[in-house]
């Protein structure tokens, strides 16, 4: 009985000791979660201004292009629009798929979640890993791990962007995508990342970052604008609406462009493109803190109530071995008489 209850004192010491130590790493959390949303949402009004540059950019050369391509004079040919590679669409031979990730674990279900859509991609799609029209980049070590593990090779590897990250640690996969895009390494980019709705729901996006597209830059607009909270009432408020339904998309007509659309896009399209990315990490991160803090959260909740059962178990042995002593102190009284 005396080890039974010193075992069970021993669980108690050390589910303690975890328990001090989950609410410490959700404090931390909680603290990387406000700040890392913080700047995730301070990013979307320049992200969202930025789509509907890029989006108007593109449907204005679009219009200029056909406006010039449907002559055949030599002159309207010469003078045509010139579209910028990365708007230029292509036959998809190659494409390389991006998987954001954390670089550690103890986030919930935070990596799983992503990898499992993209493994239901996939599925879906009827493709094999290990074929070579698809190469594949990870973002996170966790990301790295698996692609290493389910594909048998890696086109590049992205570790240690930090809890917040900044635009000079985006660079570097940015330019790689850029350059494998022009050089026709691939013809086509996607991106798997976790999209930061609120600090209890999280959910996985898929967005085609190149070829620049219309649709596509319309949609991650409206994923951007949360649906409730701060940003999404400043949205109401302002009465800012991104591409109106049941109007013209764009009007080019709002835009005085010089020199020219085309010039402006080859300087700006890079740029636009970065902080498209940059959001979407930035989106992740947010996420990342706050499945952190809700999986610390809970295993902080468990512990405490381990801690409640074990704490009832060692009373009941406790007072089990008590009334045990005296039963055996009054038989033996008895006994002498």
């Amino acid at each position: 009985m005396a080890e039974s209850l010193q075992h069970t004192k021993q669980r108690i010491r050390s589910v303690t000791s975890v328990s001090q130590i989950t609410k410490a790493m959700e404090l931390v959390s909680a603290t990387k979660m406000r700040r890392s949303q913080e700047i995730a949402l301070s990013s979307r009004p320049y992200a969202f201004a930025a789509l509907e540059l890029l989006a108007n950019l593109a449907k204005a050369v679009g219009s200029s292009t056909r406006s010039t391509g449907s002559t055949s004079s030599p002159q309207a040919n010469s003078g045509q629009a010139a579209i910028p590679s990365l708007l230029e669409r292509r036959a998809v031979k190659h494409t390389a798929v991006v998987v954001v990730t954390s670089d550690k674990g103890l986030a919930g279900s935070f990596n799983s979640t992503t990898l499992r859509a993209f493994e239901d991609f996939l599925k879906r799609e009827s493709i094999d890993p290990k074929n070579d029209a698809y190469r594949f980049i990870a973002v996170g070590q966790k990301a790295t791990q698996y692609l290493l593990r389910r594909a048998g090779r890696l086109e590049e590897k992205y570790i240690r962007f930090g809890d917040y990250t900044t635009v000079e640690q985006v660079k570097p996969l940015v330019e790689r995508l850029v350059t494998g895009y022009l050089t026709h390494e691939w013809d086509r980019v996607i991106v798997f990342s976790m999209h930061f709705r609120s600090a209890l729901r999280q959910e996985v996006v898929l967005r085609e970052i190149l070829p620049i597209d219309f649709k596509n830059i319309k949609k991650a607009a409206k994923e951007i604008i949360p649906e409730t909270g701060r940003f999404a009432d400043l949205m109401k408020e302002s009465g800012v609406k991104f591409f109106e339904e049941g109007k013209r998309e764009v009007h080019e007509e709002e835009y005085l462009i010089e020199p020219s659309p085309e010039e402006v896009l080859n300087l700006l399209v890079n740029h636009l493109v970065l902080m498209e990315i940059y959001h979407l990490v930035l989106e992740a991160n947010a996420s990342e803190h706050a499945a952190r803090r809700a999986a610390m959260k809970n295993a902080s909740d468990n512990a405490g109530e381990l801690i409640d059962d074990l704490t009832l178990i060692y009373n009941k042995s406790r007072q089990a071995a008590i009334t045990k002593e005296l039963t055996e102190l009054t038989a033996g009284a008895e006994a002498l008489k």
